[in-house]
């Protein structure tokens, strides 16, 4: 047994799946899977109960798995309290990001972390929520920018900034005759939505269901995993979207035909919060403190810093 097969097990715990798993773990499935076929050997007790539609922990592997977690956050909390003795802000940090605030957002702080903190190495991982919330409870990733509230249970944020939505449109539409869009105006609306998966997709349309009392719907069988490939089927023609502050800039200051217009949408719920979300149990605190200072001092005009 090992701290690396801990990292697989308590991975496949969280997603149930071994690819995803694997993925998570920056391995291969076939490495993934034969290492906890061992690990089983070894302990003599069935850790999974394997289908070829699920996986389920077993009872004992529930057991073994809450142990595992204690055993990661000890040992990975050796190394990081020692770096931060000597430098908070020197060292690795592995940090993730959700596909949409990264193209948007790291544009803005990637200059600065690096003037300003430059023995930090840092990396990044761009990844759904849900992948990003078990790469880092299984240690993978030391911290993550999410636009979902995860301050409960092993995890705790620190809020960065507020993230006002805007409505992206095509050229002709009505919506280029006002200022702003409200709410109740989406009701006739065809919304353009991510795929299954992203955050921004379950808060679009909880926008739509306090709009309309109902899911808005989607275009056809589209199933679009990026914002900018959205916004290509908006320019074209085919519907609406709701794009974050940050990528409606981007789209404001493009032009051409293949460009959408916009307007910011009014509303009690048209907005995301943005958070550094990370292990309650890390030695990093001051690090992330100190990261989260700098990104809310980066912020362009539009978003809302929150300042502690």
């Amino acid at each position: 047994m090992n701290l690396r097969d801990l990292r697989y097990l308590v991975a496949v715990a969280d997603l149930r799946h071994f690819g995803q798993a694997a993925e998570a773990c920056h391995v291969s499935q076939p490495t993934l899977s034969t290492q906890l076929r061992k690990l089983e050997e070894s302990l003599g007790v069935a850790l999974f109960e394997r289908t070829n539609k699920s996986v389920t922990v077993t009872p004992i592997g529930d057991r073994i798995v809450e142990r595992a977690r204690r055993v990661l956050e000890e040992a990975d909390a050796i190394p990081e309290i020692a770096r931060a003795g000597r430098d908070p802000m020197a060292g690795p940090l592995r940090l993730g990001i959700i596909p949409t605030l990264g193209p948007y957002l790291l544009p803005w702080i990637l200059g600065p972390i690096g003037a300003r903190f430059p023995d930090l190495s840092l990396t990044l991982s761009e990844r759904l929520t849900d992948e990003l919330l078990v790469a880092l409870r299984a240690h993978a990733l030391d911290a993550a920018i999410l636009a979902t509230q995860h301050d409960d249970g092993d995890l705790a944020g620190l809020p960065l900034f507020d993230e006002p939505f805007w409505v992206a449109f095509p050229p002709g539409h009505r919506f280029a005759d006002v200022d702003q869009v409200t709410e109740a105006d989406l009701r006739a609306e065809t919304l353009l939505l991510l795929s299954e998966g992203h955050c921004l997709r379950d808060q679009a349309q909880a926008v739509c269901v306090a709009a309309t009392g109902r899911a808005t719907r989607r275009l056809g069988n589209l199933q679009a995993t990026s914002l900018e490939t959205i916004r290509q089927m908006v320019a074209a023609g085919h519907g609406c979207t709701l794009l974050p502050t940050l990528a409606a800039r981007a789209t404001a200051g493009e032009a051409g035909d293949a460009t959408p217009l916009v307007r910011p949408l009014v509303g009690d719920g048209a907005s995301r919060r943005v958070s550094l979300v990370y292990r309650r149990s890390t030695p990093r605190l001051a690090c992330f403190d100190r990261l989260a200072d700098l990104i809310r001092a980066q912020l362009p005009d539009g978003v809302a810093p929150i300042h502690r």
